[in-house]
């Protein structure tokens, strides 16, 4: 499907349209070169993006886009845990969807981001609420700097499989900069297929609305290449043109 110059095409296991309510929206998947410390992310969005856009779009990137570009990442041969960081990820919930802080190397990098003591006090509060069924309470209290770690991970585009990535610094600024840039809404976002959470948006970026459309995280978290995403609203008799031909 291509639109005003714009290939439109879901990635595997993805679709590109979603209904909400009366209205129809695209959820299209960018991909561009892989992105790197020496990169700016505004220049990479104008570059992939910046002439295909229509004012009442929102544009996403993916935080660890962000990060790279910000140099918040560590290849795993630099870090050396503590012993602290090597038993509190002992108790870390092993996801099926990717790393996470059950590497002792990635629990020792958020004790540095968070301090160790919130990281401890988080620890025993979440193992508490487990014993009540509650789940989650350690990342309630670290907060998003610890949420939007990823570990090293073999199902992470090259050459980044071996490195684990930081939340990136003042998403809210990174929003409001591509904003300027691309003459859109746009957001900065923390998605995998457990959930999606809104790191950094621009000051029209309607998030309750984004956060449903980005549940089933259309820019895929694995090799896709595809840290940008256009949402854009399309009028049904539009969409079913497009079907048809």
């Amino acid at each position: 499907m291509v639109m005003e110059g714009l290939v439109m095409k879901a990635n595997p296991g993805k679709r590109l349209e979603m209904r909400i309510g009366e209205n129809i929206y695209m959820r299209i998947p960018v991909r561009t070169k892989v992105v790197s410390a020496t990169d700016e992310i505004a220049e990479v969005a104008k570059e992939y993006i910046g002439g295909l856009l229509q004012p009442a779009d929102v544009v996403v990137v993916s935080e660890k886009a962000v990060a790279i570009t910000q140099g918040r990442f560590y290849h795993v041969d630099e870090i050396k845990p503590s012993w602290l960081a090597r038993l509190l990820s002992k108790f870390v919930y092993n996801s099926p969807h990717g790393a996470n802080l059950r590497c002792p190397k990635a629990m020792e990098l958020t004790i540095r981001e968070v301090g160790w003591l919130r990281v401890l006090v988080a620890a025993l509060i979440g193992g508490l609420g487990k014993l009540f069924g509650i789940r989650g309470l350690f990342y309630r209290i670290c907060g998003t700097k610890a949420r939007s770690v990823d570990g090293a991970w073999e199902g992470t585009i090259p050459p980044y499989q071996r490195c684990i990535v930081l939340a990136p610094e003042n998403p809210e600024k990174v929003a409001e900069q591509l904003k300027e840039a691309l003459g859109c809404e746009a957001a900065v976002i923390d998605a995998n297929d457990l959930g999606v959470n809104i790191l950094g948006a621009s000051s029209g970026v309607d998030q309750a609305l984004l956060l449903e459309l980005l549940r089933d995280n259309p820019l895929g978290q694995s090799t896709e290449q595809t840290p940008f995403g256009i949402i854009r609203r399309v009028p049904e008799e539009e969409l079913e043109g497009f079907s048809a031909s």
